[in-house]
Parts: C-alpha cells; structure tokens; sequence
C-alpha cells in the first residue's frame, strides 16, 4: 500500500508535533515546517498529498503559504487550521484553494476524518482526469490527411466561439465525435453534452423529447420531465440527423432557436434555456430545401459554420493509422494482448469499399479483436472472420470445392492455396500481377506459396 505524505505547518511548534504524532500512529509519512518559508522549502524536496496549515503565521501567513504551495503544486490538498475560526476565514481559505478549515484545539479524531476527506477528493479527481483522457483519447478524430487535418483546424477554431455548426456527411465519418471535441475545446466543457437522434424519434414523441412535458399532458405523462434543451442548459446539444426532423416540429425548433425560450408540452409558460445547438446530417440539405422537406430559415439558423467529414475512401492514407489507434482501443476495451495486423490483413482491409466509413471498420476490427486467437492479427483472420471483399456477409464465397471436412485453419489453408493457384493462373504466373490484385506484398505472396506448396511456372 502507498504512504500518502502530509505536512504539517503551524508557527508553534508543540501544536506541529501534536498533529505529525496523530498522523505517524496512523501510518502517514510526516513532514514539519514552523514557518511558510520552511513550508515551501519542504515542497520543493518532496511530494506532499496533502498539507495543514495554521492561518496565523508571522511572516508569510498560512493563506500565502497556500497560494504559493498551489502555484507549485495545483494538485496538493489543504486543510487550514485556526484558534480564532470566522466565516469571513473560511470563505478566504476556500478561494484559496482550501478542502476543509478546523477549529482549535484539534482532536485527531477531527484531523484524522479531514485529511481522509482530502485524499478521497483527491483521487476521485485523479480518477475522473483519467476518465476524461481515456474518454479523449478515443473520442479523437484520427487521421494525419490534408482533409481530417483541415477539419480539425476548423473545428478548433469555432469551438472556443458560441456559432452554431452544422456538421455534414456519410454515416460512420465522425459526425457525433466532431461535435464532441467542438464541446470539448469550448467554455461549455463542463457543463452536459447531450444528443438527441431526430431520425429515431416518433414524431408524435418529438415535442415532448425537445422540450419536455408536464404531469398529466398526455396518457402516461404521470410526472413533470425536463426535455433536451433543459437538459443541456449551459452545455451543448447535438441534434443528429436533422434532416429527418419533422416540418411541424421545425417551425417549433426555429422558434426556439430565436428566442432561447422552449414551453413544455402541457406548460403554460416558457423556460429560458442557454444552450449551443450543433446539427449534423447525412443528407443533401439542399435537395431538402428544394423539396420542401427541409425549411429554408432553419436551415441559415443551423448553418452558420458548415462542416464536412471526409469518408474513408477520400483519405486513404488515414486507414493504417486509424487502424492502429482502433486497434489499441478494441485491444483495452476487451483485455486482449492484440500487437498489430500483419501486412496481408491490413492490406485485405485496406482493399474495402467500406461505405460504413469508420463506423463499419471499427465493428469489423473489433470482431477480429475478439475472435482472433494471436496476438497479430493475420490474413487467415481476415478471411476467416469477416465476410470477402464485395460479399455481404453470409454470402457464399466464390471459391469452388471448398473444403467441407477438417478443422478451419486446415480448411482456411486449402481455400487459401486455391485462391493464391487461381490468381497466379489468371496472371499467367506473373508474381507480381498476382500480388497486386491479392493485394498482397510481393515477398508476402512468396512465402505465402512456398508455405502453401503452391504449384505454379512463376516469371521473374
């Protein structure tokens, strides 16, 4: 178990003994300063979890010796002591940066409880910090290419600012994660991001999931509900799919849009709400708009800065990094020790049309995460796992006299030795033809036939 550290600063030396004894006997390692001076002397040696600290001091009083301890160390916990404890005191101490004020005299039941309050605090923020760097880390929009590069530019730039987006693309581009990092970069970050999906919602629900309802409205309405927009008071709300939002209910979110004001179903009155709307699509607006499914005025509401994500197809020097960063995500979540994919499996992924975009490499990758038995994934995975480029799956392969008999790898093998036959005969023996509509490393496709006992009349 690790010793947690603390020190103890009070300019009377009897009370600084008193309290290091308290905390040794429990089993804290113990550091002693008489003075802020000798406080910030200690600091700069050793990490200290938590300090306590008397507000009366001469020289540098214990509310300096805490701004300075700070500055140093945002991290460190405090506790301030006092014979002559005010709320004018306390109030100062906590905007310094205090956890806790005790009153003298001390009982080491009141230390003991204090400074294991501190140390919770402290971790349960470690912990959530954490959490928000792993929750970063894989809500990033991955991807090194001029678009994503250009993308994030701009998303960068309009987060920090209240204008609303409207994020446009292909299912699986990165909708939602885009409005993510705008929340996330923006001064909103710490209030909720909430998501509303305008395709899964029943149109006669839509109201009432936006902006909420009274008790008794409707049949089942048995108790008053904040909706969306409330929810998101100070945050941002995310209304994905707009283009399938109902006519009727565009008018309605217009309304609200210029007023800031939503007025529950069955309420009689309006409700200030200060929240930033991101829209995202996959729709042709556009063609909306000249059908009359989508309305011109909300339309230049939502669309202040336009954003497009890429497809994966537009940004193909993007796939074995994103492929790597999936990989490591998929590997964690899963408890699995999966290093890398082998040349021939990512070039096989690679090879796809992946009209999912990422959304369908991320399921594909993590059925092979799951199933894979080493720890590279091979090209044998690829095949065995997910269904063969151009083929839904459950499709039949179109290899003819497949194996029905043995175990999978052994039938794997023979299907992959036809394969690998058939082509070089297609090419005429050319290795490198073969190669290349395998999609395979030349050197690859070599020792995939030595290994194979491919018959074949190869040229150079």
């Amino acid at each position: 178990m690790i010793r947690r550290t603390v020190l103890v600063v009070d300019d009377m030396k009897s009370a600084v003994d008193a309290v290091a004894r308290m905390l040794s006997l429990e089993g804290f390692d113990v550091h002693k300063a008489c003075s802020g001076d000798e406080a910030l002397s200690i600091a700069a040696q050793h990490p200290i979890d938590v300090v306590l600290l008397d507000v009366q001091m001469p020289g540098m009083d214990g509310l300096a010796t805490l701004e300075a301890l700070r500055a140093r160390d945002p991290g460190i916990g405090a506790i301030m002591m006092s014979a002559h404890a005010t709320v004018e005191r306390a109030v100062r101490a906590t905007k310094a940066g205090a956890h806790d004020f005790l009153e003298k005299p001390l009982t080491s039941e009141k230390v003991l409880l204090a400074v294991s309050h501190v140390l919770r605090f402290a971790d349960l923020e470690r912990e959530t910090a954490d959490l928000r760097r792993s929750l970063g880390s894989e809500q990033e929009l991955v991807g090194d290419s001029a678009p994503m590069v250009r993308v994030r530019q701009i998303l960068s730039r309009v987060a920090v600012t209240e204008g609303r987006v409207l994020l446009a693309g292909e299912s699986g581009t990165g909708k939602e994660l885009a409005a993510r990092m705008i929340h996330r970069l923006s001064p909103r970050a710490a209030a909720p991001f909430i998501t509303v999906n305008c395709a899964a919602i029943p149109s006669e629900l839509f109201e009432s999931e936006l902006f909420g309802h009274e008790k008794g409205a409707f049949t089942g309405a048995v108790r008053s509900r904040p909706g969306k927009f409330e929810q998101a008071h100070h945050g941002t709300l995310l209304l994905d799919e707009i283009g399938d939002m109902p006519l009727a209910m565009q008018v309605k979110l217009l309304r609200v849009l210029e007023t800031d004001e939503v007025e529950r179903v069955g309420g009689t009155g309006s409700r200030r709400v200060n929240v930033r709307v991101v829209a995202a699509t996959n729709r042709d607006l556009s063609l909306a708009m000249s059908r009359g499914q989508f309305r011109d005025d909300l339309y230049h509401r939502l669309n202040v800065v336009p954003v497009r994500l890429p497809s994966l197809r537009e940004r193909p020097e993007d796939f074995p990094l994103l492929v790597e960063h999936l990989l490591q995500r998929l590997s964690e979540t899963h408890g699995k020790r999966i290093r890398r994919l082998s040349p021939g499996a990512l070039s096989r992924l690679a090879a796809r049309e992946w009209p999912g975009n990422v959304r369908e490499l991320r399921n594909a990758l993590e059925r092979l995460v799951i199933l894979s038995p080493g720890d590279v994934i091979e090209d044998l995975d690829v095949d065995a796992f997910l269904a063969p480029a151009g083929l839904a799956p459950g499709e039949s392969s179109p290899v003819s006299g497949a194996p029905t008999a043995g175990s999978l790898r052994e039938r794997l093998r023979v299907m992959e030795r036809d394969i690998i036959a058939g082509s070089l005969d297609a090419n005429r023996g050319n290795v490198t033809a073969t190669a290349k509509a395998l999609g395979l490393e030349r050197s690859h496709l070599h020792r995939k036939i030595r290994e194979l006992g491919v018959d074949r009349d190869a040229e150079a």
